[in-house]
């Protein structure tokens, strides 16, 4: 007898040898979740005689990932389990056979599974054939049936993580690809207009990858110049692409004869047919004339610049205008402002970026030190560069949530 028992319980563990190595080599043969889950079931169910299993694991959400046998009434026993109101009490290895919950009844025990301290995973195990010395064949083979679940469901898990690292490598180089057709929209520094007559100067950085702030500077003719600044409701990729749009239409219609109150029309008619209403634009344009000194500007809904004269001391808002393009499907009324430059003059168009910053859990809205930062006789460029520094823009001032865009000009 002695013998007997010696050799079933050596067979039993060559079995279970076996049993690892088939797994292991399953794994490492990368073998489809299905097929590694029909292998798990097949060891419990054919050879260690367990009646019912069910797994439950953590996607974004709890799933039923595999389950196997059905209850007395032909419906699968896993109908009425909840797992966050039935299971997550559960952290640890726990027999529920008298469990006052009605839900597990058909179980006898539950198995949590942790990857990296995290739980990913339960496995219910029930309906087992107790042998003729009655022994559960579940309590004589806790520790491999663990140990056999915890290797593929943390395979599982490990794929899943790969996958989503793969997503996420691809959407990262699609949103680096994204940032660089943005900056090509966007004019660099270096190209702005830089003569003795007007300097222009800017800033862009957006809080993500890409954004959805946009200025621009279109030279006209000879002696006109048009500049402007926008600013897309909301963040991100469909931010950045409605920009993109409305970039494209406004060079398509921006020229010296188009009066700037038809121009906004049509471009609310566009961003209205592109957002469907889900988003709008603040927006700020302007057109200079050199040669006449003059100055038209509509401020459709944005941040109002800051204009400062620098002889007479003088700061003005550019406030006329109308509501941001894309509100209404008619704009009311639009006005226009109109200003003779008959002194040196600097102008601050920015994004709401730069002037709401979180404070705790309260949003902070100042222009104080923009004010401050342009009224002097120091240049636009000077002035842009000294309140990236005041905010610690390029620190990762934490306080910043938003895109920030800074266009300036200085009409000598």
């Amino acid at each position: 007898m002695i013998e007997k028992a010696s050799l079933k319980k050596l067979k039993i563990i060559n079995f279970k040898l076996n049993a690892l190595l088939e797994i292991t080599q399953a794994i490492n043969a990368n073998m489809p979740i299905g097929d590694l889950l029909l292998l798990y079931k097949n060891i419990l169910l054919e050879n260690l005689k367990i009646g019912k299993i069910l797994i439950f694991r953590y996607n974004n959400g709890w799933e039923k990932l595999l389950s196997s046998q059905c209850g007395e009434d032909g419906l699968p026993t896993h109908v009425n389990i909840d797992v966050e109101r039935d299971l997550l009490v559960f952290q640890d290895i726990t027999f529920i056979t008298s469990s006052s919950n009605l839900a597990l009844t058909s179980y006898d025990i539950v198995i949590p599974v942790f990857n990296n301290n995290i739980l990913v995973a339960y496995v219910l195990i029930g309906d087992i054939e107790e042998e003729q010395d009655g022994v559960s064949p579940v309590i004589k083979h806790l520790n491999f049936i663990q140990t056999l679940t915890n290797i593929i469901i943390t395979t599982i898990e490990n794929v899943r993580l790969f996958k989503d690292s793969l997503k996420q490598a691809a959407m990262k180089k699609e949103l680096d690809l994204a940032r660089k057709m943005q900056a090509m929209l966007i004019p660099q520094n270096n190209t702005l207009p830089h003569t003795k007559d007007l300097m222009v100067s800017a800033f862009y950085q957006p809080h993500f990858e890409v954004g959805g702030d946009y200025y621009d500077v279109i030279r006209l003719d000879e002696h006109e110049i048009g500049f402007c600044i926008a600013d897309v409701s909301g963040k991100g990729i469909s931010a950045a692409l409605l920009m993109s749009n409305f970039q494209a239409t406004l060079r398509a219609l921006f020229t010296k004869e188009i009066p700037l109150s038809f121009l906004i029309e049509r471009l609310n008619e566009r961003v209205l047919s592109n957002a469907k209403g889900e988003k709008f634009i603040t927006f700020f344009i302007g057109r200079y004339n050199g040669k006449s000194r003059e100055l038209e500007y509509i401020n459709a809904g944005h941040n109002p610049p800051l204009l400062f004269m620098k002889q007479t001391q003088k700061l003005t808002f550019l406030r006329s205008g109308c509501v941001g393009l894309g509100m209404l499907d008619d704009i009311p009324y639009i006005v226009k402002g109109d200003l003779q430059v008959t002194e040196p003059i600097k102008i601050l168009c920015y994004t709401d970026g730069l002037v709401e910053l979180l404070e705790g859990e309260n949003v902070s809205v100042g222009t104080k030190f923009l004010e401050e930062s342009l009224c002097n006789q120091a240049s636009i460029e000077d002035n842009i560069l000294q309140i990236i520094e005041y905010q610690s823009i390029k620190d990762g001032n934490t306080a910043i949530f938003d895109d920030i865009t800074m266009l300036g000009l200085e009409i000598f």
